[in-house]
């Protein structure tokens, strides 16, 4: 592992090295992104002439510093070639604008100049109702609020990972609980149990509760990831789908739902509560009609669906009181308080 420069290097850096700055290296990345110094104008809202003069100063230092330009013409219509200097120097360039972009977000969010929230489709309520709570305060102090879609899938990796500060999703909870949670603070909204949307008419599949153990015997629309996916694997085990009767493969709810209502598949999907009442027996004459049906946990270890908001343990405790994260959060607590549980 390289150490720190020393001193006398620092003192004798080329001028070439001294005179490249950052809006030359972006440039560099946004026509190594797209390709030609056109489409890379059109993307920084510049004059090409503009993006070819950062291009020729930078190929100029490069051929003084290491002997090789960066980019090289390939004629008109083509794309520019980066040689193994130019590829090099947009990898180090890369990593640099992510390390500085990374400390910069990181002293913004201690200093409580940024909070950046991550929510699913489905929670984004919570997150309106207590930045409601709070956003008068926090235009006066100038805080950079962001809010970020997160899929079901990503919520946890998205918190590990330092993307965002706060995230509102669900998860499947057991007796035995999830040992991530040990790490975060919870606020919780609702509990309850996963439902079965289905088009299939009721003399195939009655009204009556669909236990899990029986799922094998039922034609199910799937994800491959996120919250169903782990509700399942909670039941079937990591090789769940070579259990069960999967009909149909989906990305994403929105292309279930669609399935199911056009007719194309015959099946079920395992759904929240709150998403299986308010899609089953809606009044559309072009669509097939379809049915909430209840599922009926029979299976160990028992599982249900938990919507909350969470939050790393860590940074509460790294920030005074009147952190913005700290004054979000409490927004949160103090909206569970009053709020009705989803149904």
């Amino acid at each position: 592992m390289s150490g720190p420069v020393p001193l006398d290097e620092l003192l004798d850096c080329p001028s070439g090295l001294l005179d490249m700055t950052f809006d030359q290296l972006r440039t560099l990345l946004v026509v190594h992104e797209t390709g030609s110094a056109l489409r890379a104008a059109r993307a920084l809202g510049r004059e090409q002439s503009s993006v070819q003069k950062q291009l020729d100063t930078l190929n100029r230092n490069s051929q003084a510093l290491c002997g090789e330009v960066l980019t090289v013409r390939q004629g008109r219509g083509k794309d520019f070639l980066f040689t193994p200097t130019g590829e090099a120097t947009v990898e180090l360039a890369r990593g640099t604008f992510e390390s500085w972009l990374e400390a910069v977000h990181r002293s913004r969010r201690r200093l409580g100049r940024m909070l950046t929230v991550g929510t699913t489709e489905f929670t984004l309520p919570i997150v309106s109702r207590a930045w409601n709570r709070v956003s008068e305060e926090f235009r006066q102090r100038e805080v950079e609020f962001k809010v970020a879609h997160v899929r079901t899938k990503d919520v946890w990796s998205r918190l590990e990972t330092n993307q965002v500060d706060l995230v509102c999703g669900s998860i499947v909870s057991t007796p035995e609980g999830d040992r991530r949670l040990k790490e975060y603070e919870v606020v919780e909204y609702a509990r309850g149990q996963a439902l079965l949307l289905t088009n299939l008419p009721e003399r195939e599949l009655p009204d009556a509760p669909v236990r899990t153990s029986r799922l094998p015997g039922v034609p199910l629309v799937l994800p491959p990831a996120g919250l169903v996916a782990d509700l399942l694997a909670t039941w079937y085990g990591s090789n769940y789908r070579e259990r069960l009767n999967v009909v149909a493969d989906i990305d994403d709810v929105h292309y279930g739902l669609s399935l199911l209502r056009s007719g194309f598949v015959r099946g079920c999907m395992v759904v929240t509560g709150s998403i299986g009442r308010g899609m089953a027996g809606r009044d559309d004459p072009d669509a097939v009609p379809l049915r909430a049906i209840g599922l009926e946990d029979d299976m160990e270890p028992p599982a249900e669906l938990m919507t909350g908001a969470f939050v790393r343990r860590a940074d509460l405790e790294r920030y005074g009181a009147d952190h913005p994260l700290n004054r979000l959060w409490e927004a949160v607590r103090e909206d569970v308080r009053t709020y009705t549980p989803l149904a």
